[in-house]
């Protein structure tokens, strides 16, 4: 089991003789009592538990869930305009990270994006046609890694597939928004 972190916070703001009120939020409930320092009676010692979120690591399960259905793609007469992408605007397009775009591309074999003579990536629109197959499999329909190659192979027409239901799916978003209309 894993034990929590707490942070320890000290309080100069309050005179000696003046107690302030201290909200409730904020304490945990087995530190409720304010420890006071020997050295100085003034100084309080409260302690905080502070969450263990941050920028670095992977995601959980329920942020991923949350975030499945809000990639950014343009429609196709957008992404077809221009011939090549840079990774960063990519993996912005997933909100993803750049690493992880890198390591679907070394398991997944429909990825093959076009490298320069430093080793930048650049991704055509047909690449990046294939990420969306495979961010929906991985994120959305929650496949593994393995499960998802397993199911490429197997299923030859599995792209022109998910064209088939995503286009249905914009279809029924527009009938949806024009009976809300209505």
């Amino acid at each position: 089991m894993r034990k929590q972190l707490t942070q320890i916070a000290f309080d100069f703001s309050t005179p000696v003789n003046e107690e302030k009120p201290v909200a409730k939020e904020n304490i945990v409930e087995e530190t409720k009592p304010i420890i006071e320092s020997k050295v100085e009676p003034a100084l309080e010692i409260k302690q905080e538990v502070q969450p263990a979120t941050g920028k670095r690591g992977r995601k959980s399960l329920k942020e991923i869930t949350i975030h499945a259905d809000l990639i950014n793609i343009p429609p196709d007469e957008v992404l077809f305009e221009k011939q090549y992408y840079p990774i960063g605007q990519v993996a912005e397009m997933f909100r993803e990270n750049q690493s992880l775009i890198r390591y679907w591309e070394t398991e997944f074999d429909i990825l093959e994006p076009r490298k320069n003579r430093k080793g930048d990536r650049f991704f055509r629109p047909v690449d990046i046609k294939n990420l969306v197959l495979i961010h929906d499999l991985l994120r959305r329909r929650k496949f593994t890694i393995e499960g998802a190659k397993e199911y490429l192979k197997k299923n030859k027409k599995a792209e022109e597939r998910f064209a088939a239901i995503q286009s249905l799916q914009k279809a029924k978003a527009f009938l949806l928004e024009l009976k809300a209309n209505l």
